[in-house]
């Protein structure tokens, strides 16, 4: 595997004086289940957040009622998201989970909910995990794919150099067998970021949700 992307990597992108991240939830999680409508029933939602990092996509689910596993490759950042979930009155809402994505296969059609946020491996093991990860969700469940647009390298934006780790929302949709999934959302969505100077800048996230059909 790419030195880039395995667990020593990401224990010393981790392991650092401060978050890496802001502690707010992806925003187009936060839009796409407001889109879910879902309604609430005696059994509390399932969700699978991979590479969750420092976790403040699984604790904002969990706030919303889901019950959530984070799981990420490394130890460090998963030790930073249990610790600050451990302050807030979430006790049972999430389990976490140490797992390499390209070596671990989630239980099949298990989640109600699959969030895959900014994940960018190269695409033969891209292909592989999300292929699993599809399989995970349940009948009637979503899977909730979102990345970063190749051309936000030319917007100012901090991105990787290297144009086999992006992928727009039309492709990860073309993945899925149109007989077993409706999707609902495939499309690149602006937002505004910040670039290399710290000016605001427009971004793109490629944006795929799609239902597992019954």
């Amino acid at each position: 595997m790419t030195r880039a992307f395995d667990e020593e990597f990401w224990d010393e992108r981790y392991g650092g004086k401060g978050s890496v991240w802001s502690g707010n939830p992806n925003p187009q999680l936060v839009a796409e289940i407001a889109r879910l409508n879902i309604t609430s029933t005696a059994a509390r939602k399932s969700a699978l957040d991979v590479g969750c990092g420092e976790g403040a996509d699984s604790v904002w689910l969990a706030e919303q009622g889901w019950q959530v596993t984070g799981v990420d490759i490394s130890s460090v950042a998963l030790r930073r998201a249990r610790d600050h979930a451990a302050t807030l009155p979430l006790a049972g809402s999430i389990a976490w989970e140490h797992h390499d994505l390209l070596l671990w296969t989630p239980q099949a059609s298990s989640f109600d909910l699959v969030n895959a946020q900014f994940m960018h491996l190269p695409w033969n093991d891209r292909e592989r995990v999300y292929h699993h990860l599809a399989a995970a969700v349940a009948l009637d469940g979503t899977l909730l794919i979102v990345g970063h647009s190749a051309s936000d390298a030319l917007a100012g934006a901090h991105r990787p150099d290297n144009p086999e780790l992006f992928f727009t929302a039309s492709e990860a949709a073309a993945k899925l067998e149109p007989a077993r999934w409706r999707v609902e959302v495939a499309e690149s969505r602006p937002r505004l970021d910040k670039g290399h100077d710290g000016a605001s800048i427009t971004v793109h996230d490629e944006v795929m949700r799609a239902v597992r059909l019954a």
